[in-house]
């Protein structure tokens, strides 16, 4: 299933060329790679990528203010999350979250140092 849910995303991100189709194109295949139910989510016949980019525009025109409607990274990456139904529990929001979290810990398996080192 999983396959399945990562071919439809790619396919739809190669259909489509726009840069923001690509950004929440990514997105998605992160979260189908961390959430194991993720992928039913996104395979769901009436579910897409532009769809969601349609979700994202109605919920910054809720908080338009004159004539710009914006939403910032987490506010736009949850509203894709919502459109999907995907639930994340104590995984980070966005994916530069997501990269730090990795970061942290490439960085702390990297160092490597006992008491008994430094009492020599």
């Amino acid at each position: 299933m999983k396959e399945k849910a990562i071919e439809k995303l790619k396919s739809e991100m190669e259909k489509e060329k726009s840069s923001y189709i690509q950004v929440v194109g990514k997105f998605l295949l992160q979260q189908v790679e961390i959430i194991p139910d993720a992928a039913e989510k996104v395979l769901e016949k009436d579910k897409s990528i532009m769809k969601s980019l349609t979700a994202m525009r109605k919920a910054a025109e809720k908080q338009k203010v004159g004539n710009m409607a914006v939403l910032s990274d987490d506010e736009g990456f949850a509203v894709v999350l919502e459109y999907f139904g995907i639930k994340r529990k104590g995984i980070p929001q966005t994916p530069v979250q997501a990269g730090l979290v990795e970061e942290r810990a490439k960085t702390s398996a990297d160092f490597d140092v006992s008491l008994e080192e430094f009492l020599r």
